[in-house]
């Protein structure tokens, strides 16, 4: 049967595993394919696997676990392999690359942060801003406003939007980057305009936090800042 990768630790690490369950109905037994650096804790596959609730909460209860006693490479759910000697042999393959990613990751977590505006207090600033965009807004308002003009209005106030929603993007990412050891930026959805995971030592995790509120401060009631976290460091792998 097809292994069910967890993650991916040192050879040393304790691996104590016993207050949590794999993935499947009933749970599947946990085990280790291990080499002489590194060892990876698996469980058979399931088949027709699916993200389900409890299978991804059972994934990430085992990674949380590992991660209390040492540096973990958290996979992703849903990592497969053909067998245990396959695991084993990548696991020797990769021994560098895993090795040096441990060594990064050892006693650190991620933070993921989302952030939004209030739509109409960015568009009040943009009216206030820019006389063009003004102009034409006024003269929309009238009866012998031109299809073309309406078009125009449209395409620079989407673009001055986007303009400033990557500059604050940026600023943001610029003032609370320098606290983390790395910072990964994932592609913005909905009406976030930011939504960036911070790889963070576990020792100022408090501090981190303290630091995305100052933040939230700062900027005002019209910003929404979501902070997740701590988390497993997937977005570092």
């Amino acid at each position: 049967m097809a292994t069910y990768v967890y993650a991916i630790t040192h050879a040393h690490h304790p691996l104590r595993l016993e207050d949590v369950e794999g993935i499947g109905k009933p749970p599947l037994p946990l085990r280790t394919v291990t080499t002489k650096h590194l060892a990876a804790v698996v469980s058979e596959a399931p088949p027709g696997l699916r993200a389900k609730r409890r299978d991804v909460l059972a994934h990430q209860a085992v990674i949380e676990r590992l991660m209390r006693d040492g540096a973990t490479l958290p996979m992703r759910f849903g990592l497969v392999g053909p067998d245990d000697e396959q695991v084993a042999a990548v696991l020797e393959q990769q021994r560098e690359t895993y090795g040096e990613r441990l060594s990064e990751l050892s006693g650190h977590v991620e933070f993921n942060l989302k952030a939004t505006r209030d739509e109409d207090d960015l568009l009040r600033e943009i009216m206030r801003d820019s006389e063009e965009i003004r102009r034409l807004n006024e003269r929309g308002r009238t009866d012998s406003a031109r299809h073309d003009e309406r078009v125009a209005l449209g395409e620079m106030v989407a673009q001055e939007v986007a303009a400033r929603q990557e500059r604050e993007a940026a600023e943001l990412v610029g003032r609370l980057g320098p606290s983390a050891a790395r910072t990964a930026l994932g592609e913005p959805t909905g009406s976030h305009f930011l939504n960036a995971s911070f790889l963070i030592d576990g020792e100022t995790a408090a501090a981190f936090s303290r630091a995305v509120q100052e933040e939230a401060g700062r900027l005002g009631d019209a910003y929404t800042l979501t902070l997740t976290g701590p988390l497993p460091p997937y977005s570092f792998v």
